[in-house]
């Protein structure tokens, strides 16, 4: 004759978890800690601050900084400022590069 399995009863109880325990394992690797010395950092931001270029002029601060107050003020979308703002880093920045080569021209020329 097969045996039938027992069901557990099942025990209702009021309060916290209702019987149900949840072991849970922690792992807690090392993880070592780099020590930084003064002198590394000062010669590490010099080396990052060396290969930035240049600060922008004062007129593109203001143009830049107004574009963005406008756009905070509610005055401007900021897709429109996005758009403003780019057309007019990609028109100064190809004038810029036509007058560079121009200034190349002209002191090959002289030489």
């Amino acid at each position: 004759m097969a045996k039938t399995a027992e069901t557990p009863q099942q025990r209702t109880h009021e309060g916290d978890g209702a019987g149900l325990h949840l072991h849970m394992r922690t792992l807690h690797p090392p993880v070592p800690i780099p020590y930084v010395t003064r002198e590394e950092m000062t010669s590490t931001a010099r080396a990052a601050t060396a290969r930035l270029p240049g600060t922008p002029a004062a007129k593109d601060l203001a143009f830049y900084g107004g574009l963005g107050a406008l756009t905070v003020a509610g005055a401007l979308e900021w897709p429109v400022a996005l758009a403003v703002g780019g057309a007019t880093w990609l028109l100064r920045s190809g004038r810029k590069e036509k007058k560079e080569k121009k200034e190349r021209q002209a002191a090959d020329a002289r030489t």
